[in-house]
């Protein structure tokens, strides 16, 4: 049998069946409408400047290559070049010094032959002149004032060539008998110009004049004039090569005061 408790939740009145209702869904809450999104603009690429100093290094290290690359060349070049004429290098090394120490032993020698030096003497009523020269250069006397006029003797290495203007000497003395200043005065214009350059000396207490330069255009030397007592002495070298044994010679003139 079917319990009737009137009691029962689920009785109806009068009697009836009793029903169940139907239980309530929750219902989804509404979901708002659908808004599109904008997208937002991304900001504009900045351009890069790893690219450019890229292209800088890549240049410099082309160019540093390329240079060190020529050194490296020429480096070998010129070792080739020294090894394959090294014998030639040292030859002509060896030769230049060979070639310098002759020079040097024959300008030795050459000194050696002329000591002990010889003695010249001149006329003693024209002042007796004296100097010394060197043993190696021979002696002309072209005038010797015997019957009065002037001296004149010649002096040269090995041999004295004929006497002559042109002719070129290691060395002549000429004693005129002329005053002084007239002899200076023949070489005034040569002084004046530029060619002959004149300074005072002295020698064996006796004050004089040096002349050095162009004489003649063949002639380029030095000479030395003084006065001895009513006479005067001209000593003249033709040639620059006989410089050194003039300046020696002049030391040791001495005369008659």
């Amino acid at each position: 049998m079917t319990d009737m408790n009137p009691e029962s939740p689920y009785t109806q009145p009068g009697g009836q069946q009793p029903y169940y209702q139907p239980v309530q869904q929750p219902q989804p809450a509404p979901q708002p409408a659908y808004a599109p999104i904008t997208p937002t603009p991304l900001p504009p690429l900045k351009k890069r400047r790893g690219g450019k100093v890229w292209l800088i290094l890549t240049f410099v290290f082309i160019f540093t290559t390329l240079v060190m690359g020529g050194l490296a060349i020429w480096a070998l070049l010129r070792y080739n070049d020294l090894n394959t004429n090294y014998e030639a290098y040292k030859n002509d090394e060896v030769a230049k010094a060979v070639k310098k120490q002759i020079d040097t032993d024959e300008a030795n020698f050459t000194q050696r032959e002329k000591q002990p030096n010889q003695i010249f003497r001149g006329p003693e009523d024209y002042g007796g002149l004296a100097f010394d020269y060197p043993k190696t250069w021979s002696v002309y006397v072209a005038k010797d004032a015997t019957n009065g006029g002037d001296f004149e003797a010649y002096f040269n290495p090995a041999t004295v060539p004929p006497v002559s203007a042109t002719q070129i000497y290691s060395l002549h003395v000429l004693i005129q008998d002329k005053d002084y200043d007239q002899v200076i005065n023949t070489y005034q214009s040569l002084v004046k110009t530029g060619a002959l350059t004149s300074s005072a000396i002295n020698t064996d207490g006796q004050t004089g004049t040096r002349l050095d330069g162009s004489f003649t255009k063949n002639i380029k030397g030095s000479a030395v004039i003084f006065k001895i007592r009513d006479k005067t002495v001209t000593i003249q070298t033709d040639a620059d090569t006989f410089k050194d044994d003039f300046n020696n010679l002049i030391k040791t003139i001495t005369f008659n005061k």
